[in-house]
């Protein structure tokens, strides 16, 4: 087929070698803001956090924090000219330990890493279309997960890679290993230990994605038929892959990609647990009823060819939600009704404040409160903060915990 169309000029070009240079031109544009935001060869850095923040992450009172200052007691946090008090992020995680340590013994209720019989929990972030707010929902629940102490890896599974890129790390720049060096079938195969990424937040490791990641659609069933034993067991990959580092995380958040193939059947048969993002309106769950069905046909093949699909528990989590919009408003109830025991109490708000911290590739947990209008930043961190608190909660149930 000819890809030459006419040019305003009278001269022809190439479609496919237009979008590469114009591929390269937005990426090299990306890369120049990037540098302008943190300097090359340097890890991307993380913002202090006020006094009543780093009360929240540890569950105590802002009274004890200020209190273990005042003796003395675990680091020292940097005090302001007006006397305010902030700590960066390793410091609260130093203080936490310092708390578990001399708090009662019999209790860790500072450090909640897994204990003896707890299992690894993999939370996979799914749906069928783009716009859903999964990546959204992955990257602020990791963080929100490693702040309070747990130990988290993120899997970037989509290879558009935007998980990656909201931790600083851009794939066809970087040049770093991606988690298709982890699944990929031939010789060139590597652990999963060497493709992990250090990122800003203490606790929180990240394997990127990138483009050759979208090579594994074509590569298991290519695998399957000719008869190779791994494309034909191909969902077992990441979770034989993760036993390496099972010992090392507390939980594992996958982004999964927005297509229902082969790297989404893959994680699906490693978690323990798996978020549905809904963005509620007719014609989102209209196409999540499709996704749904085509689902649970595909994973009945599978379950039925060895595949063990053991989850916990699954939720659907409304996402970019506007209260005051009535019909929105009106489906959320439908839903509710509907599965009153899958949806999650709490829905992430619809907020300027993630868009514009997007922008910059930051999180909430990242951008300045005073970068944006403050009661705009303030409900969307309180709406976070309750989704990732209830999920949280899940994951601690899972182990038994008292909640």
């Amino acid at each position: 087929m000819d890809m030459s169309v006419p040019a305003r000029d009278g001269e022809a070009f190439s479609f496919h070698e237009t979008i590469l240079q114009q591929g390269e031109l937005i990426s090299d544009k990306l890369n120049m803001l990037r540098l302008e935001h943190y300097p090359p060869n340097a890890m991307k850095g993380l913002r202090p956090f006020s006094l009543a923040e780093v009360a929240y992450f540890l569950g105590v009172t802002q009274s004890n924090v200020k209190k273990l200052h005042l003796e003395g007691k675990g680091p020292t946090p940097a005090t302001s000219p007006s006397g305010r008090r902030s700590y960066t992020a390793a410091q609260m995680l130093e203080l936490r330990h310092y708390l578990d340590r001399h708090g009662r013994a019999e209790v860790k209720q500072y450090v909640p890493h897994r204990r003896p019989g707890e299992k690894i929990q993999v939370v996979s972030v799914i749906n069928f279309k783009g716009g859903s707010g999964k990546t959204t929902t992955a990257a602020h629940l990791a963080q929100h997960l490693a702040l309070t102490g747990h130990r988290v890896l993120a899997i970037d599974l989509d290879p558009q890679a935007s998980l990656s890129a909201l931790h600083g790390i851009q794939p066809e720049l970087d040049k770093v290993p991606s988690i298709y060096d982890a699944l990929r079938y031939d010789t060139a195969r590597k652990p999963i230990s060497e493709v992990i990424q250090p990122t800003n937040f203490p606790g929180l490791d990240v394997i990127p994605a990138n483009l050759e990641l979208q090579e594994y659609e074509y590569d298991t069933p290519l695998e399957a038929s000719n008869n190779n034993p791994e494309g034909k067991l191909f969902f077992t990959r990441i979770t034989n892959a993760l036993k390496e580092v099972d010992e090392r995380y507390d939980v594992v958040v996958i982004d999964c990609p927005p297509q229902l193939g082969y790297l989404t059947l893959t994680a699906l048969t490693a978690s323990t647990s798996v978020i549905i993002t809904i963005h509620p309106q007719m014609l989102d769950v209209m196409s999540m009823a499709q996704f749904l069905l085509m689902l649970g046909g595909i994973l009945k093949s599978i379950t039925d060819a060895g595949a063990a699909v053991n989850l916990k528990w699954f939720r659907y989590l409304v996402t970019r939600y506007e209260p005051t919009d009535g019909p929105q408003a009106q489906m959320v109830g439908f839903m509710h009704v509907l599965f009153p025991k899958q949806m999650l109490k709490n829905q992430m708000l619809k907020s300027t404040a993630i868009s514009d911290a997007g922008i910059t590739n930051q999180s909430l947990y990242e951008v300045e409160r005073g970068q944006m209008i403050r009661s705009t930043y303030d409900r969307a961190l309180e709406s976070m903060n309750a989704v990732n608190e209830e999920i949280t909660s899940l994951i601690h149930q899972t182990w038994g915990r008292r909640v």
